[in-house]
């Protein structure tokens, strides 16, 4: 997680060509609002946080908008944009459940394979400098890098495998100092103590094409927190109630608006975190809860923010291939739960090709007005609403979901079985199973 939600200031302070100080300083905010937010959703206080063993980190939803606004404007817009987008979840949070069904998992698997994608271009730009090609000697360190991530997910025990990207990072800079490839010149200038300072950069300002861009990432982070929750919940035995959902909502809502105003960008729920507490059984929310206090102490210190800024780029680039490929995995993992009409393999398509416009001809929409840019230069974005409006347009019967899931519940038939000689189908196996005196008659339905 730790890798994770440091590729985000790192990835936005250099596509904004911020020295090295400066994204130091990003670095710094980010895991300090991260170990707040965490302290927040799993201690909780009055009506934020779902009190469960969620650990907070930086969304990778908001990096495509969050580089748009940054290039349009600046990177005080983006701390704007922020801040309306955290103040529009704490608003929304109550109601959010009702609209939930405008989410299911065609919308959200597609966003967030969208998401991963996208992010592709950052890894390549970091291999090869920006420049058109890369070097023969950082392209071999990416490669290098990604090998030894590679090896690790199949050779090492399972603690060192859940760690495979940091450990790829850490190996491949300590490997490239003696080729002069890592700079680490600011840590000798970095202190050992420093107060992350509210509005470092300046006042936020609130651009209307930047605040509506990151509504739609506000959206997406809601919808991706609400699955980690529900999933968290499960797995400790304590199902998340429609009040916990909204307090944890909340919480995600409080620490955007944080984020904004010390000098970081959107939070949400770490769907790491999800496999961690299944893998390990540690239950305790007082675990994450400690987890958060160490982030806190780590953006306190600035040399280590130094060190990890000093990480070689192509050596980044190698981890990044693994690190925004996981993000492709995981929207392929809830796609997997969607039944593929043609009518969802149509939505899924056109998604991904509006999303992907962009990054294949950057100059695309060179000649429309900056608010058209602004929204979506940002494959994430066009893809996000564009996911969104043709699963209304060509999946009216969505609007009658919960109903469908609530039948088909009580019938123990999968919500993914829509069509009427589905239905019967599911039904007449359940009642032979049922005259067979099969001891396990609720086997038709895969989610038990």
């Amino acid at each position: 997680m730790y890798a994770g939600a440091v590729a985000v200031p790192l990835i936005v302070g250099g596509a904004l060509g911020y020295s090295s100080a400066d994204i130091a300083f990003l670095i710094s905010a980010d895991l300090f609002v991260a170990g707040v937010a965490t302290l927040v959703q799993s201690i909780g206080f009055w009506r934020f946080g779902v009190r469960l063993p969620l650990m907070q980190g930086v969304t990778f939803a908001a990096v495509g908008p969050m580089i748009a606004i940054g290039n349009q404007y600046d990177i005080t817009a983006i701390f704007g944009a922020t801040i309306a987008c955290g103040l529009f979840m704490i608003a929304l949070a109550p109601v959010f459940s009702s609209v939930l069904r405008y989410f299911p998992p065609l919308v959200t698997g597609t966003v967030i394979m969208i998401i991963g994608l996208s992010l592709m271009g950052v890894a390549a730009g970091w291999i090869t400098n920006n420049e058109e090609s890369a070097q023969p000697r950082d392209l071999a360190f990416a490669a290098a890098t990604l090998i030894f991530i590679i090896m690790l997910e199949k050779f090492a025990p399972p603690a060192l495998a859940r760690v495979s990207v940091l450990l790829g990072l850490v190996v491949g800079t300590i490997v490239a100092v003696p080729f002069g490839m890592v700079d680490w010149s600011g840590v000798s200038e970095a202190g050992w103590f420093a107060v992350i300072t509210p509005l470092h950069f300046g006042l936020p300002t609130f651009p209307i094409a930047a605040v509506i861009s990151m509504l739609v990432v506000g959206l997406v982070i809601m919808t991706e927190t609400t699955g980690d929750m529900l999933a968290v919940g499960e797995i400790v035995d304590r199902p998340v109630t429609k009040q916990q959902l909204g307090d944890g909502l909340r919480a995600d809502g409080l620490s955007t608006m944080l984020g904004g105003f010390f000098n970081t960008f959107p939070y949400t729920a770490f769907a790491q975190n999800v496999g961690l507490v299944s893998l390990t059984r540690v239950k305790s929310r007082w675990v994450t809860a400690m987890s958060g206090v160490i982030l806190i102490a780590l953006g306190l210190v600035p040399k280590v923010a130094a060190v990890v800024e000093g990480v070689p780029r192509a050596v980044l680039g190698g981890a990044g291939i693994a690190l925004f490929g996981m993000v492709v995995a995981a929207g392929v993992r809830t796609l997997v739960k969607v039944h593929f009409t043609n009518t969802n393999i149509l939505v899924v398509a056109i998604a991904v090709g509006i999303a992907l416009l962009p990054t294949v001809q950057p100059e695309i929409y060179a000649n429309f007005p900056s608010w058209f840019q602004l929204i979506f230069d940002s494959g994430i974005s066009a893809g996000a609403i564009a996911a969104i409006l043709l699963n209304l347009l060509l999946n009216r019967d969505q609007l009658n979901d919960d109903h469908v899931a609530a039948a088909h519940g009580a019938r123990s038939i999968p919500k993914n079985l829509s069509r009427p000689d589905e239905v019967r189908q599911a039904e007449a196996a359940r009642a032979a199973n049922r005259s067979d005196g099969d001891a396990a008659d609720d086997g038709a339905d895969p989610r038990r």
